[in-house]
């Protein structure tokens, strides 16, 4: 009998077995260093219910005076919100950094204008803003292309024949693995396709739709003889077309209407493709042109900036008038309020690219091959730049070989992006 219920043992006991029906037989467990006294399988804690079936109406004693019982297992919710490890700690280890990685591409030169090969990392020297940057990448490797031709069709027609015939000759210059994208401009931009396979016969059937016959630009008579009309009535030329002027002037003087070469937006459509390819692709911007430039929405240094941030070369082939010897160098010259004549030459390089000067199909054909050569093996180098991560400002970059006669070829500076920062 016990003393403090009242109860006798065995029904105690039956009283116990009633509240957990058909439950199976409790297993021995090893003790628990955190649980004091003896537990009682399949049983949670606190007070034990009173049976239904008792004839007594004494209450059932409380846990604490009889074998204590382990504690309830744990609800669901808690067994699936369990701690989540840190960072790292897992099979997969998760890095967080905040670098800032350049990479310059770098061609070299001898004095005959030939590529040098087989310097070593020992031959370069990186500055950026005046300091020395210890170098952290160092490669000959070739890197595929992701190229955007852009072909001028405001040229005068027999240039323009030249650059038609030639066309055939791109396709040649371009490895498997490499992508191109075609843009032409006159009055305006306009992409002829995306970024496809460069041996594909999307391609060759796309440059061809692309061949535009030119301009014949007229030398405009504004004074003398020829330049009025031969034909009046009432002291009235016939014909208003014909008057000096016409609608865009009187009969004392006459407008000249202003060529129009959007060079700069044809540039900046291409680089806006060339923005979202792959950073292991080497992004560049092929022009074929005389480097003539007024009517553009986008200024120039607007454009380069945003080369300078994407990390765009550009590389031209000029043609024309520019082309020539001195008269090429002349065109170079910008007076105010007037077209510019050659502005392919700041692009080159302001961005790390280069210029070739051709006028024969031949020569056209050959530079095509030779500036995709260079695009494609340069020495790249990386180094981790000193300043500070969150500096939006211009950079500049100074590149030196430690070997004498030879020309080296990189961007001058860059504009850090977000992109860069991983």
């Amino acid at each position: 009998m016990n003393l403090s219920t009242g109860l006798d043992p065995a029904a105690l006991a039956q009283q116990q077995k009633s509240t957990v029906p058909n439950a199976p037989a409790p297993q021995a467990t090893p003790p628990l260093s955190s649980v004091d006294g003896p537990i009682t399988p399949g049983e949670g804690a606190g007070a034990v219910p009173q049976s239904p079936n008792s004839s007594s109406g004494a209450a059932v004693p409380d846990q604490d005076q009889t074998a204590p019982a382990p504690p309830p297992p744990p609800p669901a919710a808690n067994l699936n919100n369990q701690a989540t490890p840190p960072e790292g700690a897992g099979s997969i280890p998760t890095f967080v950094m905040n670098v800032n990685f350049v990479e310059v591409p770098v061609i070299v030169k001898d004095s005959k204008g030939q590529p040098v090969a087989g310097l070593t990392w020992r031959d370069f020297e990186v500055y950026e803003n005046g300091a020395l940057e210890p170098l952290a990448l160092f490669s000959t490797d070739p890197q595929p292309l992701s190229i955007a031709f852009v072909i001028d069709q405001s040229l005068p027609s027999n240039v323009m024949d030249r650059v038609n015939d030639s066309l055939g000759a791109i396709q040649g210059a371009l490895a498997p693995y490499d992508a191109a994208a075609v843009f032409t401009y006159s009055n305006g931009a306009k992409e002829w396709t995306g970024f496809t396979g460069a041996q594909s016969q999307r391609l060759p059937f796309v440059l061809s739709l692309a061949k535009a016959v030119g301009s014949d630009p007229m030398v405009p008579v504004n004074s003398g003889p020829l330049a009025g009309c031969s034909i009046r009535q009432n002291g009235s030329c016939v014909d208003p077309v014909l008057q000096p002027g016409g609608s865009t002037g009187s009969d004392t003087f006459i407008t000249i209407p202003k060529e129009i070469h959007t060079l700069n937006d044809a540039i900046l459509a291409a680089a806006r493709q060339l923005s979202v390819v792959s950073k292991d692709r080497r992004r560049v911007i092929y022009v074929v042109s005389d480097g003539k430039e007024y009517g553009s929405k986008a200024t120039w240094k607007e454009v380069v900036r945003y080369l300078q941030t994407n990390k765009i070369a550009v590389y031209a082939t000029l043609v024309g008038d520019s082309a020539h010897w001195g008269e090429g160098f002349i065109s170079r010259i910008h007076l105010p309020f007037t077209m510019y004549d050659n502005l392919l030459y700041k692009y080159t390089a302001l961005t790390g690219g280069d210029l070739d000067s051709e006028n024969g199909v031949n020569g056209i054909e050959t530079s095509y091959s030779k500036i995709a050569v260079e695009a494609r093996n340069q020495y790249t180098l990386g180094y981790f730049s000193h300043e500070s991560i969150y500096d939006g400002k211009y950079r500049k970059i100074d590149v030196r070989v430690d070997r004498p006669n030879l020309e080296v070829i990189a961007k001058p500076g860059y504009y850090p992006s977000a992109q860069d920062y991983r």
